[in-house]
């Protein structure tokens, strides 16, 4: 790296296992080179495509899935799986399933920036935000649920679900029963659909464990009543397991309707033979996979403390946070003012002066100004220090008071240790 050029902290990458995956692959060469005891099956995956998926690559997933969840809930159902090309076609093919143009969908805020073009640009759908404050940690409550409802009323607008993300993109944290049990009582009610999104599900590094909305509607007793036919959760294997370009998302829903629409529509996004049949490989391997999964975590966790300390020195806090590859960082005390304009100008000071990209709050539909994500899983410890250290001189050059007052200031919701 050049230790003068911009050091990116936008991109939601996780590259601090993938010498695990490579590992893997070394001492299994012929997943990669397609070969079945040793005989190579090229043929067979080049010239024939299973449209629903490969049976051995579904079972690996479903299974890794639950792995995550750590068997606080039942088995998936591969039947009830629909694979995509990623999980950005999982999310457009959910919501042509589910809405018709001029429909309404309700976000949590802050929520991730691509929703804008998943959800909408070809759907026609609309995004109406539940706004979350700092208040409360910026979780959801029902207040802010009704309003938001309330708000697609006014407009006219019918409201065909709620999608929201657990791990959260961009705070970091994990759902709490009480918000997504909340959520369930609100679609319940008002018999909308409910998207889990949890494509993070496998980054949580400091908690009991993950509570994912199947846990939920077990624990109320809903595994066979119609509140099932209203929840779908989205997943995929670009953040956990660091394989953006690899384009393997899911559907998984117990709604048939939704998952017999959902089958047809994936022929307009297929993941590839070759690649299910690695990924069927690597997945099947259950020593791999419990190991990665508890190696990728305390990985995640060391950097995340890294990080927290580092802006700890530099007089800066953020956001409680167990899960995820970014924090949600409170730069509000760096404001010349509190404007929307103000935000712009501190991120550009940033970008041009200190050269860190890291993405403002705005991008990410926060109504409250200041708050900023800031990404530590794709770059190295060398240059994650590098990064403090143009940070913590940026903010004594600008409040050179500043940094000795925050060790004494106590901050709402600052992390600690974890």
């Amino acid at each position: 790296m050049n230790p003068k050029g911009i050091i990116q902290m936008g991109l939601a990458e996780n590259q601090l296992s993938f010498d695990l995956l490579e590992t893997w692959l070394a001492k299994n060469p012929d997943a990669a080179w397609f070969k079945r005891d040793g005989q190579s099956i090229f043929g067979e995956l080049a010239l024939f495509h299973e449209y629903h998926g490969l049976p051995a690559f579904k079972k690996a997933l479903v299974e890794y899935m639950s792995e995550l969840r750590g068997n606080n809930v039942s088995a998936f159902d591969t039947s009830k799986i629909v694979l995509t090309a990623g999980a950005t076609s999982a999310y457009e093919t959910l919501i042509f399933c589910l809405a018709e143009p001029g429909a309404a969908l309700l976000l949590p805020t802050p929520y991730c920036p691509e929703f804008d073009r998943d959800l909408k640009w070809r759907t026609g759908v609309e995004i109406v935000p539940i706004q979350c404050t700092s208040s409360n940690g910026f979780q959801i409550t029902e207040t802010a649920v009704e309003e938001a409802y309330q708000q697609a009323q006014n407009r006219n607008l019918k409201v065909k679900g709620v999608l929201v993300t657990n791990p959260s993109n961009p705070l970091g944290t994990t759902r709490s029963r009480n918000e997504l049990n909340l959520l369930i009582d609100f679609i319940t009610a008002k018999n909308i659909h409910l998207i889990s999104d949890e494509v993070y599900s496998g980054t949580i590094f400091s908690s009991a464990g993950f509570i994912g909305i199947m846990e939920i509607l077990k624990d109320r007793n809903c595994e066979d009543t119609e509140v099932w036919d209203l929840v779908h959760i989205v997943y995929g294997l670009s953040k956990d397991l660091g394989l953006p370009a690899l384009q393997v998302g899911a559907i998984y829903s117990k709604n048939d309707m939704v998952v017999a629409a959902a089958s047809k529509m994936s022929s307009f996004s297929l993941v590839s033979s070759q690649t299910q049949y690695l990924l069927s490989a690597l997945l099947s391997d259950k020593n791999f996979v419990k190991n990665y999964i508890s190696d990728n975590q305390h990985r995640l966790k060391q950097r995340h403390e890294k990080l927290v300390s580092g802006l700890d020195k530099a007089g800066i806090s953020c956001l409680k946070s167990n899960a995820g590859l970014f924090c949600w960082v409170d730069m509000r005390h760096l404001l010349s003012s509190n404007t929307p304009e103000a935000e712009m100008k501190l991120w550009k000071q940033i970008v041009y002066d200190v050269k860190l990209n890291i993405s403002p709050g705005s991008s990410f539909h926060c109504a409250e100004v200041g708050w900023f994500r800031v990404c530590f899983a794709n770059m190295s410890d060398h240059t994650l220090d590098i990064s403090m250290q143009r940070l913590k001189a940026f903010v004594a050059s600008e409040q050179p008071s500043l940094i000795p007052k925050m060790f004494k200031k106590k901050v709402t919701h600052q992390v600690g240790k974890t």
